[in-house]
């Protein structure tokens, strides 16, 4: 008998719709798989069991009392909400030791839609301080770890949550993205991460977002799941699970290594990068699309301008004075800076990305999608950002031996190609096309299976659900 975490995301659905299983069953599951594993895993900052069995205990006897089309889309189906999202009774502690901790009052907007479909929520996963960052690390629980290395990072900063679906603690998850925050974790963990145009679903998350950066996009197994994950989450959209049954039409793909980061932090991609990338364009030519190359220009202004904006909000938090100490070095660094701009300054920054937007959309017209890897690098060793040498990435910040400005420049030659992607308010998947050092026999079940890496499609505005087609054209 398969066991209930090795079921896809669609099948436990299906399971769940048809009293197959109860949702108490499939929480009490997955609720024991988070207590074995996430003491190493570190994927989780709160588990709400309790609550969650009993919204368990309610959905089965709401199951009890109405036929199955009257049923809520994902009928008693578990995930968790990375911990910037507001779930009400539960703290939100945004990765911080400098805040106090309060229940939510009242659900967030991404909360209340997945209630509304009917999820049962165990818990509140790892992310970095404020959201701030490409790996998922902070002062107040062990880092989120990668259930392929465990001495490597999960990414950021939906970390906790890629973590969590990666290791089969949970079928599929929600993360937000305001500058990759799904794509990076998504490639890191071998998960297909999408994230939707600017407006199609709420945000996910409860602080300032003066750009317009964040957008919350699901973690899942396969491109499947995603559509179903979405589908809750655009109940009026076009149905992307049931599209997933047609074929993508061959498409014209612009492949481009161009970067925005590249003028102030010029890098050089890893080996295992460029393999992802050719292995993505050989499934893609193979699928019948033209892929060639594009040659995009980016601004050398956008570093300064996309860093004002994306630090604008943890300026504005609302943090004790005397807690300030506890804020990690970047998060302080970047908050005193912010704080320090002028209103002009901050608009100035905004007005830049828009003209940045009108540009770079404009460009990439001439493409169906554009291609790139997810990552330039392999997942980072738990550490490597912060400069922890003995990487286990929890203890007092104090100890952190990096600064904050060599932590960014590492996340930015790390991640360079997708923070460009929410400036634009397109739609992106991240595909895990590609495992370093995997051979035909660690496939099948032998052998050292190697980390994770991914291709990048950037779509034109309104393209999700060409995104997961063509995802899952390719097998995934």
């Amino acid at each position: 008998m398969t066991e209930i975490h090795d079921l896809s995301a669609v099948q436990l659905r299906d399971n769940l719709r048809s009293g197959e299983l109860s949702a108490r069953e499939a929480a009490v599951h997955f609720l024991g798989r988070i207590t074995a594993a996430n003491p190493r895993l570190g994927a989780f900052i709160t588990v709400t069991g309790e609550m969650a069995l009993a919204d368990a205990a309610a959905a089965d006897v709401l199951r009890s009392r109405r036929p199955v089309e009257e049923l809520a889309p994902l009928h008693g189906m578990p995930l968790a909400f990375k911990d910037l999202t507001d779930v009400a009774g539960v703290v939100t502690t945004h990765g911080s030791a400098a805040l106090e901790r309060r229940p939510a009052p009242v659900d967030g907007a991404l909360a209340s839609a997945l209630r509304t479909a009917g999820t049962i929520c165990l818990g509140k996963t790892q992310v970095p301080e404020f959201g701030l960052t490409a790996y998922s690390e902070n002062r107040i629980a062990p880092p989120s770890r990668n259930p392929h290395a465990l001495s490597r990072s999960s990414g950021g900063s939906s970390g906790g949550s890629a973590a969590a679906v990666a290791a089969k603690l949970l079928p599929f998850a929600p993360g937000s993205d305001g500058g990759g925050s799904v794509r990076i974790p998504a490639a890191a963990c071998g998960l297909v991460g999408l994230k939707p145009g600017r407006g199609l679903v709420p945000a996910g998350e409860s602080t300032g977002d003066p750009a317009g950066l964040v957008v919350a996009g699901p973690l899942a197994r396969s491109a499947a799941d995603a559509a179903l994950l979405l589908d809750a989450l655009v109940p009026d959209g076009p149905g992307y699970l049931n599209a997933l049954g047609e074929e993508p039409p061959a498409l014209r793909i612009g492949v481009s290594m161009d970067s925005p980061w590249s003028g102030i932090f010029p890098f050089t991609p890893d080996k295992e990068a460029l393999d992802a990338l050719a292995a993505g364009v050989g499934m893609l030519t193979a699928a019948g699309h033209d892929v060639i190359n594009a040659d995009i220009r980016y601004d050398n202004r956008y570093p300064a301008a996309f860093t004002t904006a994306w630090t604008a909000g943890v300026g504005a938090a609302r943090i004790a004075p005397q807690r300030e100490a506890l804020l990690a070095p970047l998060t302080r660094t970047f908050r005193r800076r912010a704080q320090q701009r002028s209103a002009a300054k901050l608009n100035e920054s905004l007005a830049f990305l828009r003209q940045f937007q009108r540009d770079t959309v404009a460009q990439y017209a001439g493409w169906d999608l554009i291609l790139t890897p997810s990552l330039a690098q392999t997942p980072r060793p738990v550490g490597w950002f912060t400069g922890s040498a003995h990487g286990d990435g929890h203890w007092p910040v104090s100890e952190w031996t990096g600064d904050a400005d060599d932590d960014y420049r590492k996340q930015c030659e790390f991640a360079p190609w997708s923070s460009m992607v929410n400036v634009c308010g397109l739609p992106a998947v991240s595909i895990p096309v590609h495992w370093t050092g995997r051979t035909i026999d660690s496939r099948e079940g032998g052998g050292a299976p190697g980390l994770p890496m991914g291709i990048q499609l950037i779509g034109r505005t309104g393209s999700e659900k060409l995104l997961l087609q063509v995802a899952a054209q390719l097998g995934f």
